[in-house]
């Protein structure tokens, strides 16, 4: 089983999430989203897997969502893209793939699905 879990150390869900995929026997791929982001198709195309919006897919804590006004619903799909991918913290996390699909697990527990 091959298994990717763009992860952030600071975040208590991606540390929770990363202990389950470690629990359940498969030591994934980790990537550090923030660090290395994926290509804007990539994250399309696991929002797009994971049967999420862009705007779910967004992180909406913090000050830089505020400042950079992302809470406006008329933004674009794609006016948001850009936002992710010019600050990759704005990636909510974390994204997992695997060989049974891709979830935003958020709680930790939906990565279950796809173990």
């Amino acid at each position: 089983m091959s298994i990717t879990i763009y992860h952030n150390t600071a975040c208590g869900t991606s540390r929770k999430t990363l202990e389950a995929i470690r629990a359940s026997g498969v030591e994934p791929h980790i990537i550090d989203y923030v660090k290395n982001p994926p290509s804007r198709e990539e994250l399309k195309s696991m929002i797009a897997k994971a049967g999420i919006s862009v705007r779910q897919a967004m992180r909406n804590k913090g000050d830089l969502y505020a400042e950079l006004g992302l809470a406006d619903a008329a933004l674009s799909d794609d006016a948001l893209l850009d936002a992710m991918m010019a600050h990759p913290i704005l990636i909510e996390r974390p994204f997992v793939v695997g060989d049974k699909g891709v979830r935003l697990c958020r709680p930790s527990e939906l990565v279950h699905e796809i173990l």
